[in-house]
């Protein structure tokens, strides 16, 4: 099997979008009216909709908001605190990683938007208030500063200025991310261990 995305080396180093808005909830992040499409392809497009545009027309972008700002992109998206409440739905962790974020970051985000996005191989990475209003800072400072996330080490760091904090995760999941799996994926990877478990406990 092919080893996951978060498994290159040194981490994932990349630019960043900031979001500064707190309690962005799902409704936000996907609007209810694009849920129809089971397949999680396409939801990208979506993604910020009602914010992105004026009445909800793409040929009037919002030049404020950043999504149509071209001076920043990147593989992370750095949201405030609070990020993914409201309701449960998977497709909010879809699109944002149908657009082309590997990573969310945080001071806090709801239980159920921070599982659903670790399910699809999305990185949700929790830090402290003070760190994020730091890379905040640096971001609108210069949007071509970088951030480094090192999942194998749960470490974020701000290349700028050096500044790094752990990250807690669920191990089972880190390995999963690690290795590009699924939970298929997991078991068939343990598979003589749990041959030799069902043996020992015939």
């Amino acid at each position: 099997m092919n080893r996951g995305l978060f498994s290159e080396p040194g981490g994932i180093e990349s630019t960043a979008v900031p979001v500064n808005i707190e309690n962005i909830d799902t409704d936000q992040i996907i609007p209810a009216r694009f849920l129809k499409a089971t397949s999680r392809e396409g939801f990208g497009k979506n993604l910020f909709r009602d914010w992105r545009y004026l009445q909800n027309d793409e040929s009037q972008p919002r030049i404020d908001f950043v999504l149509n700002d071209p001076t920043f992109k990147g593989r992370i998206l750095v949201g405030a605190k609070n990020f993914g409440c409201g309701s449960s739905r998977e497709h909010a962790a879809w699109a944002i990683k149908d657009y082309g974020f590997d990573v969310v970051v945080s001071s806090f985000f709801a239980d159920i938007f921070k599982n659903n996005a670790l399910n699809n191989s999305l990185l949700p990475v929790t830090i402290s208030d003070a760190f994020l209003q730091s890379i905040f800072e640096e971001l609108q400072k210069d949007p071509k500063t970088k951030l480094n996330v090192n999942l194998e080490k749960q470490r974020i760091t701000l290349i700028s200025t050096g500044a790094y904090e752990q990250f807690e995760i669920n191990h089972y999941k880190k390995t999963c991310l690690l290795n590009g799996y699924d939970d298929i994926d997991y078991l068939l990877s343990i598979r003589s261990e749990i041959e030799i478990f069902e043996s020992a406990h015939e």
